[in-house]
């Protein structure tokens, strides 16, 4: 249950950057909404997946992942480059993630 707290932990926090990039700096009042509602969801998710994993496990592929779905939705939506540095990174990223995995953490 843990795996499924974190994932939906990971789809707010990717609505929280997409909100809070469009709130403009909290000037944009249903942004701002946005913004705040699904990082609290987010957070509320977190920890209840964090009732199982280790905290740094968690945390770190909590970020992780919300980060890589950013950079995704950001080159597919919003007309943000995605070259070749970028998908190294997101490969790196997903790397550690799966040794992350790998470890037991959960």
């Amino acid at each position: 249950m843990s795996w499924l707290y974190l994932g939906i932990a990971v789809i707010f926090e990717i609505a929280v950057a997409i909100s809070a990039g469009n709130a403009k700096g909290f000037t944009r009042f249903w942004w701002t909404i946005a913004t705040l509602v699904s990082g609290t969801i987010a957070t509320f998710f977190l920890s209840l997946a964090l009732l199982t994993f280790d905290v740094g496990v968690g945390y770190a592929i909590w970020t992780s992942v919300s980060g890589v779905g950013i950079v995704i939705l950001g080159a597919l939506f919003f007309g943000q480059q995605l070259g070749w540095k970028k998908a190294l990174g997101i490969l790196l990223v997903i790397g550690g993630v799966v040794g992350l995995r790998l470890s037991g953490a959960a």
